[in-house]
């Protein structure tokens, strides 16, 4: 689930940490020698830009500073894999498969093939969900199975794929690299689009000998229409339901995320040597613990004013979220989305430097996806909320703009007005307000 918290530091006050004291002073010196992607030195703020889960806590459970950094709860998440944990529990089966990428990464996918009431039916509409940043495919199997989507999925007569983005604890392994080298984490979501994607189509498509319906949130809602408006899986795609779609982030409605945003040099922490970006271990958690004690910022009720007010969320779905989450990405996959923020477009990651990215694309700034050349015949679902702070009404509107020459029958918008990013994915009501639409969608097109 994609969500961006902006943690801000002043150049004001102090910071107890000595490391991060020093860490400071060397972003100060390079600012001052301006000599850091071209940064004024009258820039008055260093902002770290991180990525957590965008839910509005029950108000008995906020997720505080204890959700950053490494956890010391008596329970531990599961590592037996998401099928036992979360699936084979309930009554369902599951299949833990694996996929490996052309850039080498390999990837954890579950597979419910079936619902747990056996109907006899042998060839069933193989559907793909997708997750955000900084989660896993966990999130959608966090509810009971009358109120998850994938079980939802399954009993309406799909065979459910969940997939699990590089970098996260069950896709933390490669051909050649290992997680503890830098290399390992040289990506952003641009190569989410060019490898993992496709890999995993490939893999369900050939399992299938079907086309595919595609479930996206937030940042899976992305990676999926870049995909396509470079003409990429639609031969192998029936449909898409894209929930809480980010494309376009610059009317994202909170003060402090706008002025994070605009202040924001996540490219340095990238120079600095930070590769993995992980909230529960060092150096991240302690980082993020310290800029929010700094005076003003208040990090419980942080997350609300950040992701909007969720509307629907229950207070044993937080206790396993905080079991669970939240799950490592890349640094450049930060900066990539912050870049997004900044730049109001949806375009490749920006190397900083002109010569960088015409090495990379041929020229001195990085193409952009245009979105209106999405398939006019693709049938999309587009639901979003509005509560949401992230992706914010207006930032849907630019984004709908580009299907103004959809055909008619193959678009569906729904607004909800009380829902918020994560109610999309964790709402109690979610099966009667979304998920029921989307299966419905779905099925006119089989």
């Amino acid at each position: 689930m994609v969500s961006y918290l902006f943690l801000l530091y002043k150049g004001e006050g102090s910071i107890s940490n000595p490391s991060h004291k020093a860490i400071l002073i060397r972003i100060s010196m390079a600012l001052v020698r301006g000599s850091l992607l071209g940064l004024s030195t009258s820039c008055r703020f260093f902002c770290v830009l991180v990525s957590v889960l965008a839910v509005q806590p029950h108000q008995a459970h906020g997720l505080s500073l204890g959700f950053f950094g490494p956890k010391r709860t008596a329970v531990a998440p599961p590592v037996a894999g998401i099928c036992a944990s979360s699936v084979i529990v309930h009554g369902y089966k599951c299949q833990e498969l694996e996929v490996t990428t052309q850039d080498g990464y390999i990837l954890s996918l579950q597979r419910i093939p079936e619902s747990r009431v056996r109907d006899g039916e042998v060839k069933r509409q193989p559907v793909l969900i997708q997750h955000g940043v900084l989660v896993d495919g966990m999130t959608w199997l966090l509810n009971p199975p009358e109120q998850n989507l994938p079980m939802i999925l399954a009993d309406n007569g799909f065979d459910v794929w969940i997939a699990n983005t590089r970098g996260t604890r069950f896709s933390r392994r490669h051909t050649s690299l290992d997680s503890n080298q830098p290399d390992f984490w040289n990506w952003s979501w641009d190569e989410l689009v060019s490898f993992d994607l496709p890999a995993v189509f490939d893999f369900v498509y050939g399992q299938t000998g079907q086309k595919i319906d595609y479930v996206g949130h937030s940042l899976g809602t992305l990676v999926a229409l870049a995909s396509f408006s470079e003409g990429n899986l639609v031969k192998q795609l029936k449909s898409a339901a894209l929930l809480s779609p980010i494309a376009y982030l610059s009317h994202m409605n909170t003060k402090l995320g706008v002025v994070a945003a605009k202040f924001f040099v996540g490219e340095i922490v990238k120079h600095f040597g930070l590769a993995e970006f992980n909230p529960k271990e060092e150096p991240v958690g302690k980082l993020l613990k310290s800029l929010c004690a700094h005076p003003g910022v208040d990090c419980y009720d942080l997350l609300r004013a950040l992701t909007g007010k969720n509307c629907c969320l229950n207070s044993s779905t937080i206790d396993l979220l905080l079991m669970n989450e939240p799950q490592s990405t890349s640094v450049k996959n930060m900066v990539h989305l912050a870049q997004t923020v900044r730049n109001g477009v949806v375009a490749k990651y920006n190397y900083g430097r002109a010569d960088y990215n015409l090495n990379q694309y041929g020229e001195a700034t990085p193409p952009i996806y245009n979105l209106s050349n999405i398939p006019h015949d693709l049938p999309i679902f587009i639901s979003y909320g509005g509560q949401d702070a992230l992706s914010d009404v207006r930032d849907v509107m630019l984004l709908l703009d580009n299907f103004k020459s959809h055909d008619v029958d193959k678009l569906s918008v729904q607004f909800i007005k009380d829902y918020a990013h994560a109610d999309f994915i964790m709402g109690v009501n979610a099966k009667d307000l979304v998920y029921n639409q989307v299966v419905a969608f779905f099925k006119r097109f089989h």
